[in-house]
């Protein structure tokens, strides 16, 4: 049943957080850059294979101490389709690395057009009965607020399959989220009904650790809406992006997990991809200095939860 390979990974190496992938040109050092723009020039196919050694190293630093990575599709997206081939890629080396990947596309549309979404990041496609996969990832990040038309053709796809989920935007991490998410319904803010619809479209998915295939994305930048949803939706895994960068701590995510710190797994993108830029640390050492930022995520989050177990 859903979200097992990701929690058992989690147990398995002690570490409920997730690398964002959301390369830059100005997160790569120099020497990165230098050798993919000596094959192929200041080109988008150029920053394409810049990006691509760059992931492949981060991964290679911490796939034995983080169980998943979550790159998000627009970063890729902007290097057209040479970005697109990095970001299928990336994710075929990040599962052969053993790690869970999460894309992040917030997909977002209805019947058939969610089929192809669906298809496309999760599933697979028929080219005159032959079944290919276009990205492979593990969970798809979408927005729920088409209502059911919008998911159904997701949990159609993932239904009974293990290894594959969705994280629905409930309270988003970024300033002005409460303009629509904390309005109320009924004397319910919006995330809470958003929420309880996570609940339900998971209902018939719950597996052994409890949580089904339906998890939601809920800011550590609102630590007490984040409480709030998680002694809510008992079976309702959590991504948590806002760690870090965006000003949340360890304190502001504990709250998203459950008695045996379960529950949910933490993003940091940006402090890891650009801890060689932080004193003690050159562009020469970048993958140990994101190894290193890990190990510190690791810790302090470890610090502030439940012991884990399952």
């Amino acid at each position: 049943m859903a979200m097992e390979k990701l929690i058992r990974r989690i147990l398995e190496l002690k570490n409920p957080t997730v690398v964002g992938l959301d390369p830059t040109l100005a997160y790569l050092p120099t020497q990165v850059k230098e050798k993919a723009f000596s094959v192929y020039g200041k080109t988008l196919e150029g920053a394409a294979a810049a990006y691509l050694e760059f992931n492949q190293a981060m991964i290679d630093a911490v796939c034995d101490i983080v169980p998943a990575v979550k790159p998000q599709c627009a970063y890729y997206e902007l290097l057209g389709w040479q970005g697109m081939k990095c970001l299928a890629e990336t994710i075929a080396y990040a599962r052969k690395k053993g790690m869970y990947v999460i894309t992040d596309g917030k997909r977002n549309d209805i019947g058939s057009t969610m089929q192809a979404y669906a298809a496309a990041h999760l599933g697979e496609t028929d080219i005159e009965g032959v079944r290919c996969a276009p990205f492979g990832a593990d969970a798809l990040t979408v927005n729920g607020y088409l209502g059911s038309d919008g998911i159904r053709p997701l949990l159609d796809l993932i239904s009974g399959q293990e290894d594959k989920a969705i994280f629905v935007l409930a309270k988003t991490s970024n300033p002005s989220s409460g303009e629509l998410q904390d309005r109320l319904i009924e004397g319910e803010p919006v995330y809470t009904v958003m929420g309880a619809m996570c609940e339900q479209w998971g209902e018939a998915s719950r597996g052994s650790y409890g949580y089904s295939q339906v998890g939601a994305v809920v800011g550590a930048t609102y630590p007490e809406q984040l409480a709030l949803l998680r002694r809510k939706l008992p079976h309702t895994f959590f991504l948590v992006p806002g760690y870090g960068a965006q000003g949340g701590g360890a304190k502001d995510v504990a709250g998203a997990f459950d008695q045996n710190g379960l529950g949910a797994i933490v993003n940091s993108s940006r402090a890891i991809l650009t801890a060689w830029k932080k004193e003690g640390w050159t562009g020469d050492t970048y993958a140990q200095a994101a190894r290193a930022e890990a190990i510190r995520m690791r810790d302090d989050i470890l610090s502030a939860i439940p012991p884990m177990q399952g």
